[in-house]
């Protein structure tokens, strides 16, 4: 069977193929026509594969078919996708699930008439809206899906063949999702393995059920287990990502230690092992990214180094990879290393036949704002009605909505016309431009008497530019020192300082350094103010600022573009961006344009 690695490096979409029935060489370069910027890939078992396009747009790709768009409704907004064998479901902000699949392939999806849907429509799942669950997060594994709803009750559905549907059963099947328990906090499942993990409301507890032949549960021991057991020397609260295969299952924690258990074909180990144990090839690197597909594994570490081990059934027939028990590290060409400037750019994504490796040039600035809204933290005021008031930043909501805080007060609360239920709905929209409920959020801008309907895309983009450039509501600003050739090495003046006047939430948002300024400030002192240690020109400085709003960077000609590269090469880790920012990609794109070492 022919074997395909697409590869894509550009903004323009272009795919890089391996073609093992034509003995190409690794990699070679094919285009497709300009796209819009990807989100996400996933991958199913066989030979295609699904790209999520902003804000609620999809294709479908299929060896030898030509591709197929689908579009949500346009009050729904994806929130993300998922894939397992021949299924794929979507999840939206709105917590409903749609899902695609080819017929049979559905019976792990809860819809009476399963076998009748193709690859040609996406199909709701109205289970949970029948019963009033919103889902929040879903985990899938062969002919099994979890749902998380309603922040924390835990449901399975679909084939429960070595009990991995944990609700202390052994075979058979559900095809309506069924209920396991509760005060589940977070859940992980495998590409196609029989079981699946979760966290409880103590973070220090990981649980696992389903197949165990190789002790790939983690749980110390090997037998089937259909009831949630504890995972032994693993902390749920540690865990950045989870996903099992056959017959092993590997982790990544938030320090990006690599750890497996299970098979010793493919644990990556090379013996059994029934706790999750560290890789030793990987205890040296920062792990990123974790894909498995069936039998094979891919790590992406910090350094955008792609190690792989595993079957090569489904892989590379060449002497580069062959069947490895451990990890190896696999060379990338030199043209898309080209693009290589920054920590964690690329994405990886792999199914049976199929593997991905694309660059993240996506917008960051919603979800750096998202982050802020949930975080609750650092907010200057509140809005609401009494006992149910909600933390917000006044910059953010006052310009979103040209209105004061009062304003929304008064309108909004004083008359009871809004429940939180629709604040919160309301202020999802604020903060990063999402529409949970369409109807619900009419009724808000109706109270406010604001235009409707706001536009689902780019408005949120469009705003922050318009932002910052209005200087009259920046409520902060940045002290620059400002080098004097007369001055003494050893000697400093006060108040030598230029300021870059910026907003707040900003700052807040966008930077983890000045979080953590924020953090230590005194209530005492003055807070209006801080001073930046970077020593990086108040040129350079300035044109970082205008990045946090836009999320670009372009020079307007008298800007000197290397001492900006130079200067903000190392802007990621020292000011603690998003690691997923595309701030290296811009500097890359200023390099290629002036032609800079």
């Amino acid at each position: 069977m022919e074997t395909s690695v697409y590869l894509i490096p550009t903004e323009d979409f272009s795919f890089i193929v391996k073609n093992n029935n034509k003995k190409l060489s690794i990699w070679s370069e094919t285009k497709i026509k300009k796209t819009q910027t990807i989100k996400k890939i996933v991958c199913g078992v066989d030979s295609h594969f699904l790209v999520w396009k902003k804000p609620n747009k999809l294709e479908f790709y299929e060896t030898g078919n030509e591709k197929r768009k689908y579009q949500l409704p346009k009050n729904e907004t994806i929130k993300d996708i998922f894939s397992s064998c021949q299924t794929y479901q979507i999840l939206t902000e709105s917590g409903k699930v749609w899902s695609l699949a080819d017929g049979n392939h559905y019976k792990e999806v809860p819809l009476l008439d399963a076998d009748q849907s193709t690859f040609e429509e996406i199909r709701p799942v109205t289970f949970f809206e029948e019963l009033k669950l919103s889902v929040d997060s879903l985990a899938m594994c062969a002919y099994s899906v979890y749902y998380l709803c309603n922040g924390d009750q835990l449901y399975a559905s679909g084939s429960n063949s070595n009990g991995r549907l944990g609700n202390g059963k052994i075979g058979g099947s559900e095809p309506m999702p069924v209920y396991v328990q509760d005060k589940v906090t977070k859940i992980f499942a495998g590409n196609s393995a029989l079981n699946f993990f979760f966290t409880r409301s103590n973070p220090d507890l990981l649980y696992a059920c389903g197949n165990n032949s190789y002790g790939e549960l983690g749980v110390g021991s090997t037998g089937t287990s259909s009831s949630p057991t504890v995972v032994k020397n693993v902390k749920g609260s540690e865990i950045l990502t989870l996903k099992s295969g056959d017959y092993h299952a590997i982790l990544i924690n938030k320090k990006g230690q690599t750890l497996s258990c299970g098979n010793p074909e493919t644990n990556g180990l090379g013996s059994q092992k029934t706790t999750f144990t560290v890789i030793p090839q990987l205890k040296d690197k920062k792990a990123v990214q974790l894909e498995i597909a069936i039998s094979r594994n891919l790590i992406l570490t910090d350094q955008n180094e792609l190690y792989t081990w595993g079957s090569s059934d489904f892989f590379y027939s060449t002497n580069e990879f062959n069947n490895e028990s451990f990890p190896k590290k696999l060379s990338l060409p030199s043209f898309f290393t080209n693009y290589l400037d920054s920590k964690d750019m690329i994405r990886i994504a792999s199914g049976a036949y199929v593997t991905f490796l694309y660059l993240d040039f996506n917008n960051t600035l919603s979800r750096d704002l998202r982050m802020l809204f949930e975080s609750k933290k650092f907010c200057d005021c509140e809005i609401g009605s009494l006992g149910n008031k909600i933390p917000v930043h006044k910059g953010l909501v006052e310009f979103r909505t040209k209105l004061t805080i009062e304003q929304i007060q008064k309108k909004l609360f004083e008359q009871k016309s809004i429940n939180k239920k629709q604040t919160l709905s309301f202020l999802k929209w604020i903060y990063y431009d999402t529409i949970s409920n369409l109807e619900k959020l009419e009724q808000t801008f109706n109270s406010l008497q604001l235009t409707f309907p706001p536009s689902v895309e780019n408005t949120l983009e469009k705003d922050m530019a318009k932002l910052y450039k209005d200087d009259d509501s920046k409520d902060f600003k940045i002290l620059v020192k400002i080098d004097d050739d007369d001055e003494n090495e050893n000697e400093s003046k006060e108040g030598n300082y230029e300021e870059i006047p910026v907003h707040k939430f900003i700052l807040l948002a966008r930077s983890g350094l000045f979080r953590e300024m924020f953090d230590n400030v005194n209530e005492k002192d003055n807070t209006n103010k801080v001073q930046d240690y970077s020593h990086k020109t108040i040129e350079s400085l300035e044109i970082l600022i205008k990045y946090f709003y836009t999320d670009s960077i372009e020079l307007t000609g008298d800007e000197d573009p290397e001492l900006i590269v130079d200067e903000l090469s190392d802007a990621v880790e020292y000011y603690q961006l998003n690691d997923q920012c595309n701030l290296m990609s811009e500097l890359l794109k200023i390099k290629k344009q002036f032609d800079l070492n």
